[in-house]
């Protein structure tokens, strides 16, 4: 039997903010949280682009160290919000801990600051070296550091599952997470994504000529999803987790419900590895609303992707267009962060969810002058305040992996 999977608990560090309201703000006055590149005096002096969705304000991590000597930059923020979601649920120790509870976590690389100085270590002066390399650095360092400490952290003995591709990493841990819950498999999910502010993406992507490079003196104006002045993405940094729970036994123990989960999507386009494909994403969002036995003209509002790509923007356009015509509004929130890779996913989903409890719809930052290859959208002009009962939150990644979740106001979803 299929089981409602509803969400109860967010919780998001991103370049905009980290408390709800400060994010709240920053949609509703504009404010970008995009800035210079920092100097990390190795690779930074090599690359075009000098921009960065930075996270550049404290955070008190309380961590115990017995914790702490396990976990990288990425895993901080991860653990975090991870921290976050479990103070806010009012789950209780035993079922935290009963193995009813899973993980479903990921990043794009692990932590690469960490992996970067084992591999100093390894290619400049092994001999010397090699006993500064601690017996724990792997555990910093490795892909599925995010999950595996989340679990240690807290005691989590549910199933684990760590996601790692790039752009739609958190986007398929919301959504394996809610698979989990929906075949009876657990009966809640901590799911999401973290990524640490780190030059080596920036490098790979201004490598492929695919990065920002004309406003490196007003970082604030780029990310342009859409605008016929765009020119790439910027590259951002942050952690998102959100708690998903079957809806009896949230509803039963009196739990918040922030929205529902209708219905996801994945798939590959089976070809290119990194240019976006048409058939492929038209493909996916199709398979989503299939999954939430949903029509299109039941979608009010679409997270796009939008990564101010100069084809990306244009093939997501032509396949929203496809599916939706018209009809929903669009808005593309990487323009107010930058790209936050693995876990954009989330970011956009607890933003999308911040939203629809507020009764408003941010406008795509920096979209001035609408590119005509997408201007068969409903851009959302300007502020738009309205009720958002049905969302789509769309990624796309490298390797050609597309992922669609909708997501239901959590108003409408305790109906």
């Amino acid at each position: 039997m299929k089981r409602r999977v509803v969400i109860t608990a967010c919780s998001a560090i991103t370049p905009i903010g980290y408390d709800k309201n400060d994010i709240i703000e920053s949609l509703k006055k504009g404010k970008s949280g995009v800035g210079v590149l920092r100097d990390d005096g190795l690779l930074s002096k090599h690359i075009h682009s000098r921009v960065f969705g930075t996270v550049d304000y404290p955070i008190n991590y309380d961590f115990k160290r017995q914790y702490r000597k396990t976990m990288g930059p990425v895993a901080y923020y991860a653990c975090q919000v991870a921290k976050d979601v479990l103070e806010r649920s009012g789950l209780s120790e035993e079922f935290i801990t009963s193995g009813r509870l899973g993980v479903a976590f990921g990043s794009t690389h692990g932590s690469p600051t960490v992996q970067r100085e084992i591999y100093k270590t390894f290619f400049s002066d092994l001999d010397s070296k090699f006993s500064s390399i601690g017996a724990v650095d792997y555990l910093r360092s490795m892909v599925h550091t995010t999950a595996v400490n989340i679990s240690r952290m807290f005691g989590i003995t549910g199933r684990i599952i760590a996601s790692s591709t790039a752009c739609t990493t958190s986007s398929q841990s919301i959504g394996y997470g809610y698979e989990s819950i929906k075949y009876g498999m657990q009966d809640a999910m901590i799911c999401g994504g973290a990524d640490e502010y780190d030059t080596t993406t920036v490098a790979v992507f201004d490598n492929l000529l695919a990065c920002s490079v004309n406003y490196n003196t007003t970082p604030e104006c780029t990310p342009r999803p859409f605008d016929a002045n765009r020119d790439g993405l910027v590259v951002g940094e942050g952690g998102g987790a959100v708690l998903l729970e079957e809806y009896e036994s949230a509803k039963k123990r009196g739990a918040e419900i922030l929205g529902e989960v209708l219905g996801f999507a994945c798939n590959n386009n089976g070809g290119d590895l990194i240019l976006p494909n048409l058939d492929g994403i038209t493909a996916t969002l199709r398979l989503a609303l299939a999954d939430a036995e949903m029509n299109p003209a039941d979608v009010d509002f679409v997270s796009a992707h939008a990564t101010a790509t100069k084809m990306g923007d244009v093939i997501e356009s032509q396949a929203i267009a496809a599916v939706y015509g018209k009809g929903p509004l669009v808005t593309g929130l990487k323009s107010y962060m930058g790209h936050t890779m693995g876990t954009c996913g989330v970011i956009e989903t607890i933003l999308s969810l911040y939203m629809m409890e507020q009764g408003f719809i941010a406008p795509t930052l920096n979209l001035d002058n609408v590119d005509k290859r997408c201007d068969m959208l409903r851009h959302t002009p300007g502020l738009t305040e309205t009720e958002t009962k049905i969302a789509a939150i769309q990624n796309f990644a490298f390797g050609g992996v597309n992922t669609c979740l909708i997501i239901k106001n959590g108003r409408d979803a305790v109906q």
